[in-house]
């Protein structure tokens, strides 16, 4: 395996570097013609895995289609990165991987560039080892606080070797370590199996003290860490047969309190994340709370609330219970800390053939990991293992049935797996560094059968926009950019990245005004979601309308009535009055609508109430998704 290993960690030789085109020039050249966004998709049937499309241009004609809006102006989390976990499973299987696998996983420019790695500290399920370890273990009824045995060595054989030559492929790659549990010395159980940490502060002194070890002892080995949390899943007390520990918010505070000032005294610049489990309390952990103790599901609330809270740079979420938008309520009580995502593994039925595993997850994940989590504050998206074998392991005692980015087969041949191209799609085209951008999206992580999406500005200046069709049908969208907009048909259930260059054409030509406090006798068409819609539930006819209160006056040229995605559900004819006392309006605008996102340019107006009232009839429902505001600079 040393010798496979070798072969896989060889150096490519380097591409001759082509001179650089003098920046007036290269600028000059590129706005001679319209924008173009280049287009990668991925679909359900593998007939297309993030394979590059012809390019599509930007223009100047309307759009009857429902239309992805971008709003440069609007800025959310700067990206950490997006990938999966080394564990020593993953590590024995690569190692049996041809040449240029690791190349194909994080290189950015002959692969997808996977820019996140979070590594367990220790032993958890997935090991190929044949018992489970940590960095300090001693004979039972042995106790070790000077950490004498402790030793990486383990790490020192696959681990350690892949993810410096992961950092070579992907200077930027960033690493996030967990433990799965203490040394069973420090536990109540005297195993890894189970138990907690014993509730004495020599304990938690040591325990701290063994995790700034492993620190120094990854820096030292040149892996440096950037991230860490003190316990993963800290609420799973299920006796998988594999190394856990339950730590309830009182003992995971008093970790971080002792490890904080340790990591600071020893120089490093680690960030510690707390939790690291579900978006809710899993009803399996509720249902395994000891007798008469708090069952704690609001666990990464009332960490934060703890005085360790000043030592915790965030959060860190799974996905095994719940949906993504707990973490935008996290980030809403508590917005100077961050969000991460940190596990999410591939699963499947013991009868699911290839073809239904690849669908499903792809699917799945695209709508719940890669743009569920971004479009809720999430600064990384990361899968589980890296890469498993045929049988979804080795694996000692846990999940049975998990799958990675990549797998190796019986013949030695390597399948790219779903999580591959939906990890893939952000990737490879959305580096660290990047900041989420607002986007208008239609979809839901629970499936309704519209376009999701998410997008981002990249360091370069360039943006990345990830879509996907949640219908099983072709459906038709537009994106706009500035006063520009291309439209695009994607097949049913498919994934796309679509990229396009810094243009000054396609820069905000109105800014959007904002609108705090804004109310309505249709919450759903002011609440800032375009995946959720007032509608009047009925056919179209004139005199019924719509009020919306700004909560103060407000300047605007134009406001823009945004249908969503329900095809046909837009007004047929209009008329927009204002008010400045919510009693007297005045109209200022009428006309026909033609498609789903129906832009009303107005004489500059203060105004603090708007109502729109149809002026003519249709079969169609009229329905409103969003209500936005624009001025002119």
């Amino acid at each position: 395996m040393r010798i496979l290993l070798a072969a896989l960690l060889v150096l490519p030789q380097a591409a001759p570097v082509q001179a650089a085109e003098p920046p007036d020039r290269a600028e000059q050249r590129h706005e001679a013609a319209e924008p173009q966004a280049r287009v990668w998709v991925t679909t359900p049937d593998r007939a297309e895995q993030l394979h590059e499309r012809a390019p599509v241009t930007f223009g100047t004609t309307g759009s009857t289609a429902p239309t992805i809006v971008l709003d440069a102006s609007q800025r959310f989390q700067t990206m950490d990165g997006f990938g999966a976990s080394i564990t020593d499973s993953s590590a024995s299987v690569l190692a049996q991987m041809p040449p240029g696998t690791l190349e194909s996983l994080f290189s950015p420019a002959e692969g997808i560039g996977v820019s996140f790695l979070r590594q367990p500290i220790g032993s958890s399920d997935f090991t190929a080892a044949a018992r489970h370890y940590t960095y300090d273990d001693v004979a039972p009824g042995e106790k070790d606080f000077a950490l004498r045995h402790f030793s990486v060595a383990h790490d020192e054989a696959l681990v350690l070797p892949l993810l410096r030559r992961a950092r070579q492929l992907n200077p930027r790659l960033s690493v996030l370590a967990t433990p799965w549990s203490p040394p069973a010395w420090m536990k109540t159980t005297d195993s890894l199996v189970g138990g907690r940490l014993i509730d004495e502060p020599r304990y938690y002194d040591a325990y701290a003290r063994y995790l700034v070890r492993f620190v120094l002892a990854y820096r030292r080995a040149g892996v440096p860490v950037d991230y860490l949390t003190v316990q993963n899943e800290p609420q799973n007390r299920h006796d998988g047969g594999y190394p856990g520990t339950d730590m309830p918010v009182r003992q995971e505070a008093a970790v971080i309190a002792a490890l904080g000032p340790k990591l600071q005294a020893a120089g490093l610049a680690t960030k510690i994340l707390g939790y690291d489990h579900n978006w809710t309390t899993h009803p399996g952990d509720v249902g395994t709370t000891p007798p008469g103790e708090d069952p704690e599901t609001d666990y990464p609330y009332r960490l934060l609330r703890t005085k360790a809270a000043k030592w915790l740079a965030g959060t860190a979420y799974h996905c095994y219970s719940g949906d993504p938008s707990a973490m935008t309520a996290l980030h809403q009580a508590f917005p100077r800390k961050g969000i991460w995502f940190t596990e999410c593994s591939g699963s499947h039925g013991a009868g699911d053939t290839p073809e239904q595993i690849f669908r499903g997850t792809l699917t799945w994940h695209a709508r719940n990991i890669i743009i569920g989590t971004t479009r809720n504050w999430a600064r990384s998206a990361v899968n589980w293992n890296i890469a498993l074998d045929s049988t979804g392991g080795p694996h000692l005692g846990g999940c049975g049935t998990c799958t990675g980015l990549l797998t190796l087969q019986p013949d030695g041949s390597v399948t790219r797996d779903a999580e591959y191209f939906t990890i893939g799609h952000a990737a490879r085209f959305v580096p660290p560094g990047a900041v989420r951008i607002g986007s208008t999206s239609f979809g839901t992580t629970g499936w309704n059968g519209q376009f999701m999406d998410v997008a981002f500005r990249n360091p370069d200046g360039s943006t990345s926009l990830i879509a996907h069709n949640e219908n099983d049908d072709p459906r038709t969208f537009a994106v706009r950019s500035g006063d520009r907009q291309f439209e695009y048909t994607l097949p049913g259930g498919a994934l796309a990245t679509f990229v396009w260059p810094r243009d000054r054409r396609l820069d905000d030509r109105y800014l959007p005004v904002r609108t705090p406090g804004i109310s309505s006798d249709a919450a759903e068409a002011v609440d800032g979601d375009a995946a959720t819609r007032w509608t009047t539930a009925a056919a179209q006819q004139p005199g019924q309308s719509l009020t919306v209160d700004l909560a103060r006056p407000a300047i605007f040229d134009r406001v823009a009535l945004d249908s969503g995605g329900n095809l046909g559900d837009y007004a047929r004819g209009w008329s927009l009055s204002v008010s400045t006392d919510g009693t007297t309006f005045r109209p200022v605008a009428s006309g026909t609508g033609s498609g789903q996102l129906t832009d009303i340019d107005v004489p500059r107006t203060k105004a603090r109430w708007l109502r729109v009232t149809t002026t003519a009839s249709a079969p169609n429902w009229w329905s409103v998704a969003d209500v936005r505001l624009y001025r002119r600079p």
